[in-house]
C-alpha cells in the first residue's frame, strides 16, 4: 500500500515535470506567432521567447561603478541558480529564514541572459523582494561610461506561471513604482549625478510579463549618470 503511494506521488511529480518544463515551453516556442516579439528592442524575453518584463532603468558606470552604487543603495547581488541555493530557496519559503540573495529567473535581452542581478528583501523570507536585472550594452554614455539597460520589479507572492505551470515569483503590476524605489535608493546613497527620462514601450495598461503577470506602466526609461 505504501509502495503504491510513492509510486503515484513520483508519477505526479514526473508528470509535473514533464509538462510545465518541458511540454508547454516548447509549445511556446513553436508556437510564437508574432515576428515583433523577436525585434522588440524595449522588452525582455523568457528562454521560450515570451515577452517578458519591460526595460524601465538605465544606468551609465563602470560595472565597479554600478556594483558599488547597489551596494551603498542597499541592493544584494543575486546568487546563481544551482541545486545548493535551491535548497536555500525551499529553506527560506518554509521556514521564513532570510535570504537576501537568492537567485531570481533569467530573463533574455540581446540574445543572453541578465548579466548582473540586484535584489532588496522586503519580508522574513524571499516571497516578497525588489529585484532588477542589468544586460550591459555595446554603446557608452558620451562615450566612456558603459550602459546597462535594466528591468526592475516587484516580487509580491509565490506561485505558478500561466502559461507553462512552472513554480516562480508574481509581481505586483505597478512597475513604475518599482522603477522609482531604485531610483530614490541610489539617490539617498548620493550614487545619482544626472538623472532624466527617456522614451521606453510607451504607455501600457494591461501588459503580460513572461509568467503572465499584468502590469502597466507610463512607459518611461528613468536613465541615471553614476557618480
Amino acid at each position: 500500500m505504501l509502495k503504491n503511494f510513492f509510486l503515484t506521488i513520483g508519477f505526479i511529480a514526473l508528470l509535473y515535470w514533464l509538462l510545465a518544463y518541458q511540454i508547454l515551453p516548447r509549445f511556446w516556442r513553436d508556437l510564437e506567432p508574432d515576428p515583433r516579439f523577436n525585434s522588440e528592442p524595449k522588452i525582455t524575453h523568457t528562454k521560450e521567447g515570451i515577452p517578458g518584463d519591460p526595460i524601465n532603468v538605465v544606468l551609465a558606470g563602470t560595472q565597479e561603478e554600478l556594483v558599488q552604487a547597489m551596494h551603498k543603495a542597499g541592493w544584494f547581488p543575486a546568487n546563481a541558480l544551482t541545486f545548493k541555493t535551491a535548497a536555500k530557496i525551499v529553506k527560506s519559503a518554509l521556514f521564513k529564514k532570510p535570504y537576501p540573495k537568492a537567485p531570481v529567473s533569467n530573463l533574455y535581452f540581446f540574445g543572453r541572459k541578465e548579466d548582473l542581478t540586484f535584489e532588496q528583501p522586503a519580508a522574513e523570507n524571499i516571497k516578497k523582494r525588489h529585484h532588477v536585472r542589468f544586460w550591459q550594452s555595446d554603446t557608452r554614455w558620451k562615450e566612456t561610461k558603459p550602459v546597462w539597460l535594466g528591468a526592475a520589479t516587484f516580487d509580491t507572492s509565490y506561485g505558478f506561471s500561466r502559461y507553462t505551470g512552472q513554480i516562480l515569483h508574481h509581481i505586483d503590476a505597478d512597475i513604475d513604482a518599482e522603477r522609482g524605489k531604485l531610483f530614490s535608493d541610489l539617490e539617498n546613497a548620493n550614487e545619482i549625478l544626472l538623472r532624466y527620462q527617456a522614451s521606453g514601450i510607451g504607455p501600457t495598461l494591461s501588459g503580460r510579463n513572461g509568467e503572465g503577470d499584468r502590469y502597466y506602466t507610463d512607459g518611461m526609461i528613468d536613465v541615471g549618470i553614476l557618480r
